[in-house]
């Protein structure tokens, strides 16, 4: 099953160009580069400034998708563990 916004909250997002549009922590608003790890809680991005984590519950992010599309994503739809994820059910998304 190909990334798209219709089922990217069941898919793996580490490899995917990423971009913090919100956050309660205003000091990581603009966050830019590829997830590179992903936990329960937080999510990792790889900047060219260095690794940088995020708490998903206080993060939107903007999420390229292979094809060029871009999604916003409130972080707290991704909460739990990755594997996790795939046998959550979305409703409203």
């Amino acid at each position: 099953m190909r990334r798209s916004p219709r089922n990217i909250l069941r898919h793996e997002l580490i490899g995917l160009r990423a971009r913090v549009a919100e956050s309660r922590n205003p000091c990581q608003v603009g966050i830019e580069g590829v997830i590179v790890d992903e936990t329960m809680k937080t999510i990792v991005i790889e900047t060219p400034r260095g690794r940088k984590r995020v708490f998903k519950e206080e993060v939107k992010l903007v999420l390229w998708l292979p094809d060029g599309t871009r999604l916003l994503v409130d972080g707290r739809e991704l909460r739990g563990r990755p594997e996790d994820r795939l046998k959550k059910r979305v409703r409203g998304w």
